[in-house]
């Protein structure tokens, strides 16, 4: 059978083993322990020593407590987790063998504390850091002092990473080779868009990589790129000859 706090699954085995600890327990103690088990939930801390106050007339032994305190805080948490509404975990509860008078206490303190768990959970979620965007810029050697045809393109790549902790973006950049970049363009890793390997500094970098094997002019790449945001100067003297295209942002 599945249940909503269990995200619509089935229940744990250990959490319908532990609903009959829980009935042990009047609905008013019950209540007051779940008011503890929030507090622990929301950071604000947990009072053990009237956890095993309200606990001392079941004769609970440190195990049976412990379990009380995880089982409650399985159930309000993931109750939150999956925005279960206190009617719908009350009903459920009950199909588990929770009777109704500790199914309503329970959920009345679950009803109160929702939002605020809700919150705390999203505080605590796992979180990734975002890319907010790229910038970029190819160098193509023609020759050097050294070699006379050097031909080699070279892209400089900036990703600007969103930190979603601090609210902040931090710049990464790195150089790549003709080679590096082809297995970047490949790279599903990376999740790389077809947005952006469109008439952009993907194709265009492509046809710069193989532009000795098919023996186009640099003319003809401008032409078949179609990219607005390039244009080229060459440096001589005593620098290598290079092609230089300004970065661009996507």
């Amino acid at each position: 059978m599945r249940f909503r706090f269990c995200g619509d699954l089935d229940c744990p085995d250990w959490v319908l083993a532990e609903i009959s600890t829980l009935a042990k327990i009047s609905s008013v103690k019950l209540k007051l322990i779940c008011a503890q088990v929030l507090k622990d939930v929301l950071g604000e801390g947990i009072d053990y020593d009237k956890i095993l106050k309200l606990t001392s007339d079941a004769k609970f032994e440190s195990g049976d407590v412990k379990a009380t305190v995880a089982v409650l805080a399985f159930i309000l948490s993931s109750a939150a987790k999956y925005s279960v509404d206190s009617e719908s975990l009350s009903s459920e509860l009950q199909q588990l063998g929770l009777p109704k008078e500790h199914a309503a206490g329970l959920c009345r303190s679950y009803e109160e504390k929702q939002s605020s768990l809700q919150d705390s959970l999203r505080k605590c979620s796992l979180r990734l850091n975002c890319l907010d965007s790229v910038s970029w810029r190819v160098d193509y050697t023609l020759s050097s002092s050294e070699l006379r045809q050097v031909n080699e393109p070279v892209v400089h790549l900036k990703l600007n990473v969103k930190n979603v902790d601090q609210k902040v973006t931090e710049p990464v950049a790195m150089t790549l080779s003709a080679e590096k970049f082809r297995v970047l363009l490949a790279g599903e890793e990376l999740n790389i868009s077809t947005a952006w390997r469109g008439p952009g500094v993907a194709a265009f970098c492509q046809n710069l990589i193989t532009s000795k094997a098919s023996g186009k002019s640099l003319t003809a790449l401008f032409k078949e790129t179609k990219h607005s945001n390039f244009s080229c100067k060459i440096s001589k003297g005593n620098r290598p000859e290079s092609l230089t295209f300004p970065s661009a942002s996507f």
